[in-house]
């Protein structure tokens, strides 16, 4: 199977777009479909990773309830996490194969299509060592703009990235995002004083994103 298939979901339940995936992880595990990256937003939830602390979630599920939320235990790397309305959730489920990728080097290439992307909004991201994903700023003002957590099997991937486009910034009050006490997080909005075009950033992504795995 050949090329990238592009899949936007518009708003979608995460179990929905879990089972979603899973659909497509095996059928491009066995070769019967090509390489897929669904787009989405997903109604207010938390998810935490397979090697991720359940202490990291502050509330518990009668708060939740109050403010609408669920949440959920994955089977992706990272710890716990927040996704909502305003924030862009990717999916690649790619045969890394295809692209000569270790795994190390598909969340590198993730993290630049990322960094790529912000720099378009003149916004600069950046790696920070030892924590996955992209960040703004240094020392004390450091603050993750976009989570990364995925899982292969088989040289597939799936799960993905989570970026704060327009993303309510409070839910992140009842967590430790991505298991750290000591840094913040922000979205494009913030950063940019005005909520920005969903349609655009998802564009921005997929030109990145498709060019960066071109070259491999």
């Amino acid at each position: 199977m050949g090329g990238l298939v592009w899949k936007d979901a518009g708003v979608l339940d995460y179990l929905e777009a879990w089972e979603y995936q899973k659909g497509i992880f095996q059928s491009v595990q066995a070769g019967t479909s090509c390489d897929t990256v669904i787009l989405c937003e997903h109604p207010h939830v938390y998810t935490l990773g397979k090697s991720g602390h359940e202490y990291n979630m502050l509330v518990d599920s009668s708060f939740l309830e109050r403010i609408g939320a669920t949440f959920y235990k994955t089977d992706r790397g990272g710890d716990i996490t927040y996704h909502g309305y305003g924030q862009l959730v990717g999916y690649p489920i790619l045969n890394l194969d295809h692209y000569g990728l270790s795994l190390k080097g598909y969340v590198s290439l993730l993290e630049e299509s990322i960094i790529q992307l912000l720099s378009r909004f003149d916004i600069k991201g950046k790696r920070v060592s030892g924590a996955t994903g992209v960040w703004l700023g240094s020392g004390s003002s450091e603050r993750k703009i976009c989570a990364i957590g995925v899982r292969a099997s088989r040289y597939v991937t799936m799960h993905g990235f989570a970026l704060n486009v327009n993303t309510d910034l409070s839910y992140f009050n009842h967590i430790h995002p991505c298991g750290f006490v000591d840094r913040g997080v922000t979205s494009m909005e913030k950063e940019l004083g005005s909520k920005v075009d969903m349609s655009v950033v998802k564009r921005f992504f997929q030109e990145s994103f498709s060019q960066l795995l071109e070259k491999k």
